[in-house]
């Protein structure tokens, strides 16, 4: 018989899906989530409650596909100084985002095929690996998605990148061909380099 306390990580998370994966009953399941006082942090998963809670981790756990982005790709860059009020996520068209957007997440959506582009994994500041899309593409989202930001913000976003030692522009003008906004993107570029 399977011991569950080889399903949960190290981090103190269990999800459904492992346990259920592993042959583990709902109802074996269940009892043990009651007995060792697993808290439901989100659907199909459950962590103990002496764990410090890593939103972005639980994010990625809730959302495999998806890409941490747009406001939160720009924080975690220190791109902006102020934590996003929202986390922000990018999954392809037709994901059902219902449920997301129902918690208060921000969801942006782009054709499967533009997912994985500018992708990577960061480590977040619990120690956890969670995917994330790289200061290329999260420039090319800033602009793509202008009017969702406020101009303070945008316009630090940009100042910053352009300081930056470890800015790629020859990556930036591949990933703004692609997502169709490099004309801005030179505009931008000639008046602040």
């Amino acid at each position: 018989m399977i011991n569950i306390e080889n399903i949960v990580d190290k981090s103190g998370i269990l999800l459904t899906k492992n346990a259920i994966e592993s042959g583990i009953t709902k109802h074996r399941l269940y009892n043990y989530i009651t007995e060792k006082n697993f808290e439901k942090v989100a659907h199909g998963i459950y962590a103990l409650p002496e764990i410090w809670e890593d939103e972005l981790y639980i994010l990625s756990l809730r959302c495999p596909q998806g890409v941490l982005s747009h406001d939160e790709a720009l924080y975690f860059h220190g791109l902006i100084d102020r934590e996003p009020m929202q986390r922000t996520i990018t999954i392809y068209t037709g994901y059902g985002t219902g449920r997301l957007v129902a918690d208060g997440i921000k969801v942006f959506t782009v054709k499967k095929d533009l997912l994985n582009l500018g992708k990577e994994y960061v480590t977040t500041c619990h120690g956890h690996e969670i995917p994330m899309y790289n200061l290329e593409r999260t420039i090319c989202d800033l602009i793509r998605s202008k009017s969702r930001f406020e101009i303070q913000d945008f316009q630090t976003a940009l100042r910053t990148y352009v300081t930056r030692s470890n800015k790629n522009l020859n990556r930036l003008m591949e990933y703004a061909v692609v997502f169709h906004v490099d004309k801005k993107i030179r505009e931008y570029m000639e008046v602040m380099l």
